[in-house]
């Protein structure tokens, strides 16, 4: 039986870290994925990544693809490889890669509630967490997601774990400022509202 996993992060790093501490435990980079706030360009598409020369971004492939691109690109390896630019509804900028970004970004045209809340939810999240996941990536986290075997759960979670965010308390500091639910339609964050929203937890409820 196979089930999902997923952590969400304040630090687009740490997220980096988990998904290479989850390949090296031998999760294949075809069942990781990463989707997190590009408000303020800690990802740049500068660099172009073009290996069979089709005019298209190699690592925005692979995030369509629903996977990494393999190994050689700018140093890394995996599901890293295949990072790119996306756009989802109420997060605005994303950098994303695997099967959950492909998801989302397939299920966003007429899905009412956004399209990473369906994925998330169709993969096997209950809906109150979606909501939490993708309100965070939309304040600026970065959610890494893992489809494993339910009998090797125990130990990836305990992997995962390793500076994520507390999602119930963190939810809970927003439900205190009056947030219910993640909107698709509401305005994304831009980068100074992200860069704020990461101070208010820096070293205080993660």
């Amino acid at each position: 039986m196979t089930v999902t996993i997923s952590r969400l992060y304040d630090s687009p790093t740490d997220a980096q870290r988990a998904v290479a501490r989850l390949e090296a435990a031998g999760v294949p980079h075809a069942d990781v994925s990463m989707v997190a706030n590009n408000s303020d360009n800690w990802f740049s598409s500068d660099s172009k990544v073009d290996r069979d020369r089709d005019g298209v971004d190699d690592r925005a492939e692979g995030a369509g693809k629903g996977a990494g691109i393999g190994a050689g690109v700018g140093g890394t390896a995996g599901l890293l490889a295949g990072l790119g630019l996306l756009a989802i509804p109420g997060l605005g900028p994303v950098v994303a890669a695997g099967w959950l970004a492909a998801t989302a970004v397939g299920a966003a045209a007429g899905a009412a509630t956004g399209g990473i809340v369906g994925a998330l939810t169709a993969a096997g999240v209950s809906e109150e967490d979606a909501h939490s996941y993708a309100e965070g990536i939309r304040r600026g986290g970065t959610l890494v997601s893992a489809r494993v075997a339910d009998s090797d759960r125990a130990r990836l979670d305990a992997i995962l774990n390793e500076s994520a965010v507390n999602l119930r308390d963190r939810s809970g500091a927003w439900q205190k400022q009056g947030w219910k639910s993640f909107d698709a339609g509401s305005k994304p964050y831009g980068a100074e509202e992200v860069r704020k929203e990461r101070q208010l937890y820096a070293g205080g409820v993660r």
